[in-house]
C-alpha cells in the first residue's frame, strides 16, 4: 500500500504525522512500513540517522529519495505487498516529477491548518491530486489545532474538505510532537493521535 502524506502549504506537521503514522502501523498495528522521506528538508532522515547513532532499534526504515529516483523505488517496493510505503512529498506541486507518485497512492494523508492561506493551499492540493489520482482514498487531518481556532470558519473548511475526501478527528497543538523519534512516540500523544489513525487505517485497504 502506498501512502502519500503531503500538502501544497509547508509547515502544517506532514513529516511528523509521517512519523506518527509510521510509529502507529508497526508499534501498534505489528504492520511493517517503510518511509520515502522525498521531502525537500529531510527531517525524517536526520530523525533516523539519529536514532541509529544512539543505537536505537529501529522499527522501521526510511528512505532517501527524490523525484527522479521514485519510478526504480517504487518497483522495488512493490516487491513487498505486506509493507505499508508511508511518502512524505515535498511541498510544491510545480514538478512534473510529481504525477507518478500520485498516480501510484493508494491513499493520501493530507493535514491542514484553519487559516486562510493553508485551507487555499489545500483545495489546490486536492484539485490536483483528484485530476491525477480519482481513485485514492482521502483523508484530511485538522492538525496543531489551536484553543482559540473560530468554529465559524472551521465549519466552512470543513464543509469544502468533505467535496474531496474525509475529515478525521482533531489534533490539538502540543509541545510533545517535538519528542517524536523514528522509534518511539511519547505515551501523552496517543490518545490524541489513536481515534485519527484508528478512523484512517480501519477504513484502508487493508480491511476491505
Amino acid at each position: 500500500m502506498n501512502i502519500l502524506i503531503g500538502n501544497q502549504k509547508g509547515g502544517v506537521g506532514k513529516s511528523t504525522l509521517t512519523v506518527c503514522a509510521a510509529n502507529y502501523l508497526t508499534l501498534a498495528k505489528q504492520k511493517e512500513a517503510i518511509i520515502l522521506d522525498m521531502d525537500y528538508q529531510q527531517s525524517i532522515s536526520q530523525k533516523y540517522q539519529k536514532a541509529k547513532l544512539l543505537e536505537n532499534t529501529e522499527p522501521y526504515e526510511v528512505l532517501q529519495a527524490n523525484l527522479e529516483d521514485y519510478s526504480l523505488l517504487s518497483n522495488a517496493l512493490s516487491q513487498n505487498a505486506n509493507a505499508a510505503i508511508l511518502i512524505d512529498l515535498p511541498g510544491k506541486l510545480d514538478d512534473d516529477g510529481l504525477i507518478p507518485v500520485f498516480t501510484s497512492a493508494d491513499l493520501v494523508i493530507c493535514p491542514f491548518s484553519y487559516d486562510e492561506f493553508t485551507f487555499e493551499s489545500t483545495i489546490l492540493f486536492s484539485v490536483v491530486l483528484k485530476k491525477v489520482n480519482p481513485k485514492a482514498r482521502v483523508f484530511f487531518i485538522p492538525n496543531r489545532i489551536k484553543a482559540n481556532a473560530k468554529f465559524e470558519i472551521m465549519e466552512e473548511v470543513n464543509l469544502q474538505l468533505q467535496k474531496f475526501g474525509t475529515l478525521t478527528a482533531a489534533i490539538p497543538d502540543r509541545v510533545d510532537f517535538q519528542r517524536i523519534t523514528t522509534y518511539q512516540t511519547p505515551l501523552s500523544l496517543l490518545p490524541v493521535l489513536a481515534p485519527v489513525f484508528e478512523q484512517i487505517f480501519d477504513k484502508s485497504l487493508w480491511n476491505k
